[in-house]
């Protein structure tokens, strides 16, 4: 019998679209071409034999398609598991409807804490069952997983309110957070955001000159910059 999610939770406040698809692509290092696809869906024409690829997300805006902050918590979990493990979107479509199917759950990936339980195993093991995953790479799946979802921050209802975006960046430096810079990553002390930072490098200012008037520390100038190089 299916069990019943318990509580009504509010996602609007994470549902206010901020970031077009080319911002959105940059924040959670995901080609902007794949992430289109994931929320616009894809049709390949009347000769061809290939069946429309259906949006995987739900965007707040279209034409133009503009993602909320919630989007990007759920492109980033499944970020996470498609880069380590080259996951089948379709699998993975069909193994996130059976879990929320069965746990009741409307948008599992926008759920850290139902991931990391029992409808997160669920998820895990049908798409095992889809591709034929031994149980070995089922439990580096969930390693994965699990690893993601330490880099977002909950608030008191389990409600995705922050995320650390950087692998990388063990002492949490740079964080997304939709109140803080108008949802743009920023340095977590003091609320600079990193575009600003490396706007003024690539203006030729000096280094230590911006470090010292944003009073950055120099590991925090050194994640700014290598965050955004990366984008």
């Amino acid at each position: 019998m299916a069990e019943k999610q318990s509580g009504y939770r509010d996602y609007s406040s994470g549902d206010i679209a901020a970031y077009s698809v080319t911002e959105a692509s940059r924040y959670v290092r995901i080609p902007a071409p794949t992430l289109r696809t994931w929320v616009d869906g894809q049709s390949y024409g009347e000769q061809s034999m290939r069946s429309p690829f259906l949006p995987l997300l739900d965007a707040p805006e279209y034409n133009p398609t503009r993602l909320s902050f919630n989007n990007l918590i759920e492109v980033f979990t499944l970020r996470a598991l498609r880069t380590k493990h080259g996951i089948s979107i379709g699998a993975a479509r069909e193994a996130m409807g059976v879990a929320q199917q069965y746990y009741q759950i409307d948008r599992l990936f926008l759920r850290p804490e139902d991931l990391r339980t029992q409808a997160g195993k669920l998820f895990l093991k049908k798409y095992g069952e889809l591709v034929n995953l031994n149980r070995s790479c089922q439990l580096a799946m969930e390693k994965v997983l699990n690893d993601s979802l330490e880099r977002i921050e909950l608030d008191d209802s389990n409600l995705p309110i922050r995320l650390f975006p950087m692998a990388g960046d063990t002492n949490r430096v740079i964080a997304i957070d939709p109140s803080i810079a108008f949802g743009r990553p920023f340095i977590v002390r003091n609320g600079i955001s990193t575009i600003a930072i490396i706007d003024r490098l690539n203006a030729n200012e000096d280094e230590e000159e911006i470090a010292e008037d944003y009073g950055l520390l120099p590991e925090e100038m050194k994640q700014a910059i290598i965050y955004e190089q990366a984008a």
